[in-house]
């Protein structure tokens, strides 16, 4: 859908340009943005380097071991039917330690590790299982106490406060995770 919308967008804009006399404007804020796209995206490379490093040393370390142990209650709560598969457990808590650091970027190949393991342990390859699905909302929702990626965006483009950001991620992660889980108990009752 998204590959006839965004043509149909760009095909509408220079035609508007075009018939508005605004096609050098438009061609300066061409560049400008582009120029505009590569600075955020090497500014934002740092933090990323940084966090994917940091995780990668914490999973060699006791580190995620710790928060790993400190999670598995809620795990064994969110995730039954892997209360004895310790090596998808520990794959499920880094990847929601990268969302509670706000780490996307991490979280997502975490992510895509845990849902691949939690595949092979599928009995019914062609349907999700209940663990996968709860992963999916979990992640969907995103709870994060540290929004490091909205903060290093935000501090790239000359935000005066870039951390002001925190409180409402809390409180829109919070209902974004009560709506979900909520829209899922319906949506299996209703399945």
């Amino acid at each position: 859908m998204l590959n006839i919308v965004w043509p149909i967008f760009i095909i509408i804009s220079f035609s508007y340009a075009i018939f508005s006399g605004n096609l050098d404007a438009l061609n300066s804020s061409i560049f400008q943005s582009t120029e505009d796209a590569i600075k955020l995206t090497l500014s934002l490379l740092g933090t990323i380097c940084l966090w994917n490093g940091v995780m990668q040393i914490a999973s060699k370390t006791t580190v995620i071991d710790i928060l790993s142990k400190f999670l598995k209650p809620i795990i064994k709560f969110l995730f039954p039917d892997l209360k004895n598969n310790n090596k998808i457990q520990k794959e499920i808590s880094m990847n929601m330690i990268a969302n509670l650091l706000g780490l996307g970027n991490a979280a997502t190949p975490l992510g895509l590790k845990a849902m691949k393991s939690m595949q092979r342990e599928n009995k019914d390859k062609d349907k999700l299982s209940d663990s996968m699905m709860m992963f999916i909302v979990i992640n969907t929702a995103s709870i994060q106490i540290i929004p490091t990626t909205v903060i290093a965006i935000r501090n790239s483009l000359g935000s005066s406060n870039p951390t002001s950001i925190v409180f409402p991620v809390w409180i829109a992660t919070i209902c974004a995770a009560t709506a979900r889980n909520y829209s899922n108990k319906n949506f299996n009752k209703i399945y």
